[in-house]
């Protein structure tokens, strides 16, 4: 009878303590589904250091959205426009339309492609090279832009720190993904391109999600001197 009794027990403490195992990994689950905190991978760099102060919490709705909520268009910085003045930072061998700062052509070292592409203004080939918010818009809209004033998303908008002369296709492919869900095909460039985001997220108080901290994390890890872009 006694050792019956010792059976039972040990039977029940057995499934007392898988069922307490199961309990808690299923809200681990739940808690890094929810974006939550518990158990962040942390990066021992510069860059990583930044990303750890990002707060992490899950994407707000889109509502709302409309590229209109970061400004009509491009900025202009002096006499020139945004996207102007982009082209000409990042590329080479660039010619202008007298007496503007428009870019005519130029030499594109594409840092999402790792391409060379040869820019030509015109009503086909204008779009080969596209200028691109490191941080889409309508993905900082639903991580913290919604609070921001509409100066504010004005200024990340057409913040230099934000833009980046790119091939335009992959631009296309990009759309308003996250770290957690689009990366540049060219490895070699991963490092900068998340830093860079963290850099403007840590700047206008955006948000990452917990997705999105783990992709970013992950990059960072193999990169322990990235150092974040001002």
């Amino acid at each position: 009878m006694n050792r019956t009794i010792s059976r039972i027990l040990k039977i029940i403490i057995l499934l007392v303590i898988v069922s307490i195992g199961s309990y808690k990994t299923l809200k681990l689950d739940e808690q890094k589904n929810d974006n939550s905190v518990l158990a962040v991978e942390t990066v021992n760099s510069p860059a990583g250091e930044v990303l750890s102060q990002l707060a992490i919490k899950g994407r707000a709705p889109k509502t709302g959205y409309s590229r209109d909520a970061f400004g009509a268009g491009w900025q202009r910085a002096g006499d020139c426009d945004m996207r102007n003045y982009i082209l000409a930072r990042d590329m080479t061998n660039e010619t202008f339309i007298a007496p503007s700062c428009t870019v005519a052509s130029g030499v594109l070292n594409d840092p999402y492609s790792a391409k060379t592409i040869i820019f030509s203004r015109g009503p086909e080939t204008s779009d080969d090279v596209q200028i691109d918010h490191i941080v889409a818009l309508s993905d900082a809209w639903q991580k913290g832009a919604q609070q921001l004033t509409y100066e504010q998303r004005v200024a990340l908008a057409n913040d230099p720190l934000e833009l980046l002369a790119v091939d335009g296709d992959l631009n296309q492919q990009k759309g308003d993904g996250d770290a957690a869900t689009w990366l540049p095909p060219n490895k070699a460039y991963r490092c900068s391109y998340v830093a860079r985001q963290i850099a403007v997220k840590k700047k206008y108080s955006l948000w990452v999600t917990r997705s999105e901290y783990d992709a970013m994390a992950g990059i960072l890890s193999s990169c322990p001197n990235q150092t974040i872009p001002s």
